[in-house]
């Protein structure tokens, strides 16, 4: 009896911290757009998500970076109790969490003002990069990588369990994802929009991981 009630208060845990995962790309985004049309001079063709942290209401997306990258490193502790010594359980959850702490760290520091966003920046792109702006872009950087090795482990881990469907959606995330920022870096138009979009095919990808996880807990 003891034991079932441990198993249970467990599982219910597990769930709590998966659906910190569950939740973070929805807001991530909810925030990002709401500001994208409501920031005075912010052009979602030619700026990038990241530039909303400038300005006065910069606070805004860079607590949006902090609490979403929080809500992953939660999400995978949850992955690493509820797969531990199964695939997935080790390097996945890593992952995951490796993602969360770039997200933290990209919030922590800016990208450099430029395309005449916020106002009263150069209306070109900046010449050289700041040092809080080389943060910025390598914690950014590492987090997607993150995230796109962590879509092929996890596409292992659903082919071991038969469920092809979602082998081909973790595959799909790691190709198209990075696909869309070269393309955005290569066409340099609507650059925004495109690395937005990038952004969502990723992010969304953990939100919806953690929410598949979720119906597992019940099944250990």
């Amino acid at each position: 009896m003891q034991i079932a009630y441990v198993k249970k208060k467990n599982e219910s845990f597990i769930k709590r911290l998966l659906i910190c995962g569950v939740v973070s790309a929805p807001l991530f985004y909810v925030l990002a757009i709401v500001q994208a049309f409501t920031r005075t001079g912010y052009d979602i063709k030619r700026h990038a998500i990241s530039t909303l942290t400038l300005g006065d209401l910069g606070w805004i997306q860079s607590a949006n970076f902090i609490i979403t990258g929080l809500l992953a490193v939660i999400a995978a502790i949850g992955f690493r109790k509820l797969l531990r010594g199964s695939r997935g359980g080790t390097w996945g959850a890593l992952l995951i969490g490796i993602y969360g702490v770039g997200m933290i760290v990209a919030g922590l520091f800016r990208p450099d003002p430029g395309l005449g966003f916020p106002e009263g920046a150069p209306a070109h792109m900046p010449t050289s990069m700041s040092g809080h702006a080389a943060l910025h872009s390598m914690a950014f950087f590492i987090a997607f990588i993150s995230l796109i090795v962590a879509t092929f482990i996890f596409a292992r881990r659903f082919s071991s369990q038969g469920l092809h469907g979602w082998k081909i959606y973790c595959i799909t995330t790691g190709i198209l994802s990075p696909l869309l920022i070269v393309l955005g870096m290569a066409i340099n138009s609507w650059i925004g929009v495109i690395m937005g979009c990038a952004g969502m095919v990723a992010f969304g990808w953990v939100s919806a991981l953690a929410g598949r996880l979720r119906t597992e807990v019940s099944n250990d």
